[in-house]
């Protein structure tokens, strides 16, 4: 019995070493590259959005209120006799503030605390436009009927669900292409992909107009261009080395 023993110990002694080395080769993470791609694609906005609004200022709130609402008003029912849609037409910022008396920089003035002298009130509409060639007749329009704070055009594509897909295999291919060239620089060859990450992506930029901008617009026509547009897509894709 204690030869068995002896016999068994002996084995897993020199069997050990083995195992360990097995296990431990099998935990060596795979040699990998990791590769970044961009795709775009350039197309031509279909749909623009605008905010117009009313900024105006009294010795009460309910005066400023009741000047801003009836030429507000006139700026809405404007909006809808351009041809802007009930659905496309939404208040995106209203507000009350009082208007403080401006302090004194005078130096050796007596300090003397901000009053209230009036009221301010705010109110803007945005508006979606679908057909592009009427933004320069809807900015005459509402700018004529009492806008004073204007901002836009932003232009963008309704649906850019499909332009958005192509910019993803673009972004694929120049990936891919990215690492086919690296193996070559390295000399290794390619393994599977091991993992894809989506980033980046589609995100116009409004253009906008002060206040100072919208007034002297009315005795000038609007002049605008949509240009182009580019919708990015961009992806991280890893794969192994062999």
């Amino acid at each position: 019995m204690l030869c068995r023993l002896l016999t068994f110990a002996l084995f897993l002694s020199l069997s050990a070493p083995l195992l360990w080395a097995d296990h431990h080769e099998e935990e060596k993470p795979p040699r990998t590259i990791a590769v970044a791609g961009e795709g775009k694609v350039k197309t031509k906005p279909d749909t623009a959005s605008i905010s117009a609004g009313v900024v105006t200022e009294a010795d009460t709130a309910r005066e400023a209120l009741d000047k801003n609402t009836e030429r507000m008003q006139q700026v809405m029912q404007g909006l809808l006799e351009a041809g802007i849609s009930q659905d496309d037409l939404q208040t995106s910022q209203f507000s009350v503030s009082p208007v403080y008396s401006r302090l004194s920089r005078k130096a050796g003035a007596p300090r003397v605390d901000p009053k209230i002298v009036g009221y301010r009130v705010t109110n803007t509409a945005t508006a979606i436009i679908r057909d592009l060639t009427k933004i320069g007749g809807v900015l005459d329009k509402v700018i004529k009927l009492g806008a004073n704070s204007v901002s836009g055009p932003s232009f963008f594509v309704d649906q850019p669900g499909p332009l958005l897909d192509e910019a993803r295999e673009k972004a694929v291919a120049d990936a891919l292409r990215k690492a086919r060239l690296l193996a070559k620089a390295a000399d290794v060859q390619l393994g599977a992909i091991q993992t894809i990450r989506e980033g980046g992506g589609y995100a116009p930029q409004p253009r906008r107009m002060n206040r100072a901008m919208a007034m002297d617009m009315e005795a000038k026509s609007v002049p605008i261009a949509a240009g182009t547009q580019e919708i990015r897509a961009t992806v991280n894709i890893v794969l192994t080395i062999e």
